[in-house]
């Protein structure tokens, strides 16, 4: 037999080996069971959430759509269902509980930017597509900066959204200081409250000014301790985190990018912990923001809080463009914020109040964003 002869015999003896062995039932290998298909959105948006947990006794999905919790049930395969909805056009956090332990949809890569990650993302698509959706518009840029903040003696984050064209010109911007909530942190706004797809989608239908949006960490004071933060705590993460904005964020945003720096180029906003930042921050700071907004704001004690814009309400009428504050009625800090107006209307601040449908969830503040970026930095204001 030649060389040819003999390698061709000894690969038809392989062949036939691996047919044979590809073929024989395996004893040692177990079954390869695909994953649940979780979330599943349908054409007339309901939502099936799934998820496999065999030896669990309850199991429930929780989120930011009315109704709240859902309990699903269990099939012979071991994997839990429940099927919600329709649900409106939206972008809704998430989590499953297994027995009383809250975890994310293991299945699901969309992961809500959170300090202690539990809420998993749905997005319910419209048609057409929400102000909060990607659309086929001119897009900007977001992009991540890494500071030493020398006021905190550590490492800091940031982002920082340019409109479409920043790169392109010479202009100079007006910019919104925009915070986010308790436990979320400085990609949340983006990741999960698609502020730059709002912003793109209002500058192309020319509702709002281009602008530069800065989304900080709000979480400033983080000492290691466990239940609710204490009054003590709240107040002084806004101290900590006023000396951080002021003292790092707007020197680094300025020396950076083409800003403009005169107050009335300022805007300052926040939702739930970072509106109490925002309005505590911009009512004591009419020099530098002149444009002020709290989403579902909750600020303690007003009449110390804002003391200095209280002590002199004709200045800070003067110089404020903007004061605009809104809040749902169903939100469990409806109260905080209507005692709020109380007292700058008692001390004679005006301001701009809105009592909204909703409570206190992103659904809402998606859409105070796109409310309030419009009215900035107008020049008839």
């Amino acid at each position: 037999m030649n060389a040819r002869s003999l390698f061709c015999f000894s690969l038809s003896v392989c062949l036939a080996q691996f047919t044979a062995l590809a073929q024989a039932p395996s004893t040692n290998r177990p079954a390869f069971t695909p994953p649940p298909n979780s979330p599943e959105v349908h054409a007339d948006r309901t939502v099936t959430f799934r998820v496999r947990a065999t030896k669990a006794a309850e199991v429930s999905v929780s989120g930011e759509w009315p109704g709240g919790t859902k309990q699903m049930t269990k099939d012979d395969n071991g994997v839990w269902s429940v099927t919600i909805g329709p649900l409106e056009p939206d972008v809704y956090g998430y989590t499953f509980s297994i027995d009383s332990f809250r975890t994310l949809d293991p299945v699901n890569p969309g992961v809500k930017p959170m300090r202690s990650p539990t809420t998993s993302v749905l997005e319910v698509p419209g048609n057409p597509p929400r102000i909060w959706e990607f659309q086929f518009v001119p897009h900007g840029a977001v992009r991540l900066h890494d500071y030493q903040s020398k006021s905190l003696d550590r490492l800091r984050h940031l982002r920082v959204y340019t409109p479409p064209g920043y790169d392109r010109g010479s202009r100079r911007y007006p910019v919104l200081y925009l915070f986010h909530g308790s436990g979320d942190n400085d990609a949340t706004w983006t990741v999960f409250g698609h502020a730059h797809w709002i912003l793109d989608n209002l500058i192309a239908e020319a509702r709002a000014k281009p602008m530069i949006v800065v989304m900080t960490d709000g979480h400033a004071y983080s000492p290691q301790f466990t239940g609710m933060p204490s009054t003590n705590m709240i107040s002084r993460n806004i101290t900590d985190f006023e000396h951080d904005l002021l003292g790092e964020v707007l020197p680094l945003v300025e020396a950076n990018y083409r800003v403009r720096k005169e107050a009335a180029s300022r805007a300052i906003a926040g939702l739930s912990m970072g509106g109490g930042q925002s309005l505590t921050i911009g009512l004591n700071h009419p020099d530098l923001f002149g444009w002020v907004g709290g989403f579902s704001s909750f600020v303690r004690d007003p009449e110390i809080a804002v003391a200095k814009a209280l002590a002199a309400p004709d200045a800070m009428n003067k110089k404020l463009r903007l004061l605009w504050i809104a809040c749902g009625k169903e939100d469990r800090l409806i109260d905080n914020s209507r005692q709020f107006v109380e007292v700058l209307k008692k001390n004679g601040i005006g301001c701009e109040f809105r009592e909204t449908e909703g409570n206190h969830s992103w659904p809402v503040w998606r859409r105070y964003l796109a409310q309030f970026a419009p009215l900035l930095f107008q020049e008839n204001k």
